[in-house]
């Protein structure tokens, strides 16, 4: 299991209501998207928010938050949080958090169709 299918149960819980949300696998785990744009997510059994800049900065500072990191370069405006960080309440709040940013990004255009290689 590449993502603990409890945590995204517990994540589809806790969606904004009446908003369309898709689902996709990527990073390895499973990304949720809103209007297009990845705005949270589960890897492994850790939450992966899209904050923005500002919302990441301040998240760091808070318990069970450290930067979303694969390659050794932290990716902007993005953070991990670990389970220690997801009781209550708190799951809730760090969806909220990242729904709020993607509604604020420009809408996404449709990706063209894929070229099959020859």
């Amino acid at each position: 299991m590449a993502y603990d299918e409890d945590l995204a149960d517990r994540v589809r819980a806790v969606f904004p209501a009446a908003e369309a949300v898709t689902e996709r696998q990527m990073f390895g785990g499973l990304a949720f998207m809103l209007g297009g744009h990845m705005f949270c997510g589960v890897v492994k059994d850790t939450l992966m928010l899209r904050l923005g800049p500002d919302g990441a900065r301040r998240a760091l500072d808070r318990p069970y938050v450290r930067p979303m990191d694969f390659t050794g370069r932290p990716m902007k405006g993005m953070v991990f949080v670990e389970p220690g960080g997801l009781h209550g309440a708190a799951l809730r709040h760090w969806v909220d958090a990242a729904a709020q940013y993607a509604r604020g990004l420009p809408p996404r255009q449709p990706a063209p169709p894929a070229r099959k290689r020859r």
